[in-house]
Parts: structure tokens; sequence; C-alpha cells
């Protein structure tokens, strides 16, 4: 899979979109309280001891799904070995929303988190992650497509279908939920949110999956990965919905740390990740229907790099207030 390669027309501005997403901001910065001595474009780790912590119990979430406690066993197994790794207490801490997540982050009340494809750029800006590793097929090819799907009876087959109608997006921090679609539907489609199609927000990929699937939204914006996962344990049927547009492939939810814990925690906490058994276990189980057997390393300003340009182009601002 190549993930650096997005089509020109997929970074034009989306016009009436950034009356939506803010004003845009020539390149993106973090927040004026972290620095950056090495131009990789993530928070330094302090260099002074009073400015590190190294938390008796970590904390630990997933990103926002609409049932957190079907994740939470999903994830039991490798809080296990992260707790055997690094020697501290692990709590998985569900989380509801994007802004919840990171709003966590920037209190100190949340050390290891894994944040979606869309909202990494905010959660490095304005909360100190430090990402490291992404899940990955074993050959190393990673990434997921954006889809935009209506329900399996739907008279819809192709995305100029829709103008005129309701489209359902996540959250305006997700990629493949909002940032992505926007830009396309605008720059491939000229279509404009509030003039040619309706916008509205369903919080989250399994619940705008599944409102489509019931009815209730007659398109979405969603990510593939996702569905793959709600068929493949039955929560949807495979044929619910149908798909009228597919993306080029993004990377997947990034994993890390919050930039402030001791660098000797940090490294352990992704030796953790980076040693975790898969085989025979939940994650595999879980994540393994979506085509995820491992985790490998990852860089925020390499392979982020096209989502920034899509934020950029949907005249994102990463306000940090």
């Amino acid at each position: 899979m190549n993930l650096r390669k997005l089509s020109a027309h997929a970074f034009a501005t989306a016009g009436a979109l950034a009356l939506l997403l803010g004003t845009a901001q020539a390149q993106f910065a973090l927040d004026s309280r972290f620095t950056d001595s090495d131009g990789d474009l993530l928070a330094d780790i302090p260099t002074e001891a009073s400015e590190l912590v190294d938390p008796d119990t970590l904390v630990f979430a997933y990103t926002p799904v609409e049932d957190p406690a079907v994740y939470a066993g999903v994830w039991e197994g490798f809080l296990e070995h992260l707790s055997e790794v690094t020697g501290k207490e692990v709590q998985f801490f569900p989380v509801q929303s994007n802004a919840a997540q990171l709003e966590a982050m920037r209190a100190g009340r949340l050390h290891i988190s894994g944040f979606n494809t869309g909202a990494n750029p905010i959660a490095v800006a304005c909360a100190g992650f430090r990402p490291f590793a992404m899940m990955a097929a074993k050959d190393g090819s990673f990434g997921y497509e954006m889809e935009i799907i209506v329900p399996g009876d739907s008279e819809a087959t192709e995305v100029e279908d829709l103008r005129g109608g309701q489209i359902a997006f996540t959250q305006e921090t997700s990629n493949s939920g909002f940032k992505a679609p926007s830009a396309i539907l605008a720059s491939e489609f000229d279509m404009a949110a509030g003039e040619d199609f309706e916008p509205v927000f369903s919080g989250s990929h399994d619940t705008s999956i599944l409102g489509v699937a019931n009815n209730d939204y007659p398109a979405a914006a969603i990510a593939n990965s996702v569905k793959t996962r709600m068929v493949e344990r039955g929560a949807v049927e495979a044929d619910a919905t149908k798909v009228v547009y597919t993306s080029q492939t993004f990377p997947t939810t990034g994993y890390g740390t919050v930039y402030n814990l001791t660098p000797e925690l940090q490294e352990k906490i992704r030796e953790a990740f980076m040693s975790f058994p898969w085989e025979g276990s939940k994650l595999a189980e879980e994540f393994g229907k979506s085509g995820e057997e491992q985790f490998i390393d990852i860089s925020f300003k390499d392979d982020w790099s096209v989502i920034r340009q899509i934020d950029e182009a949907n005249g994102v601002s990463y306000s940090c207030q």
C-alpha cells in the first residue's frame, strides 16, 4: 500500500467547509507550551526532572467507539502485558468523544492512548501526544479507506445521487468520518455542506454504520476497517449497507504516550507495544478481522503528512484554547 500519495484535487480548499472548520493556518505547529528542538513535529520530553511524571497507575484509552465496554475486553490482555513490562498498574479509560480524550491528556489524566487518524495532529499539537506505533498486517502493510455508504436497499449508486440529501459524519476531528470526505465532496463533486447536502454528526463510526444499516441516515462517511470488524462480529449484516465511494488508503489509529512521562517509562511502554504476543489474543481476534496482526513503528512527521495536508486544505486550525 502506498500511504503517501494523494491526488492533488483531494487537497482543494473546501470553500463553504472552512466556516465549519475554522481559520486556516500556514503550517502545523505545536502549542506554545511545547518545544520541538529536533524538528520531528513532536513535543520534546522535558529535561528538567521537576517537569516529568512517573505515575503509579497508567491510564490507557482507545479511540471513541459506540460501546467502550466491548473494547475494554478486547484490550484486557494487552493491558496486562503493559503492566508486566512497565511494573505499573494500568487502567482502561472508556472515552465517549475525541474532545474528552484530548482534554484528559491535556489535563494529565491520560498517559497512553490510541488517537484516531484525524485526531492525531490536534492531539500532538495541543495535548503533547507522542505517537510511535500503529497496527499493521504481518507483511507490514497498513491503512484503511474512507467509504461513503448508503443503506443496502437504497436507490443511490453514486455520490451524485446524494446531492440534496443528508450525509452523516462522525466527529469534526475524524479523518475518514469528516475531514477527508468533506474535501473530496467539495473538490471532486462540487458539493458544499449546507448547500448541496445536509451534514449531521453521529459521534462515532459505529453509530454512523448502524444508522445507515437501519435507515436512520441515508448516507454516511466511515472508515471501512470499522465496518469490517462490525460485520465480522455480527454487529451489522454485510448487505445492510453498500458503498458508493472509496478513497485512497490512509494511516490508521496512532498509539503513543503523553510527552512528559519519564524517558525510561516511555521506552518501557513502547517496548510493551512491540513485544506484545498477538497470537491467540483478544486483540488479534478483534483487529485481525481488518487484517491487523502486529504493532509497527511509525513517524508522525512522515506517515501523517497526508492528513496534515487534508487539514490544511479544509482550513483546520489547531487552536489549543
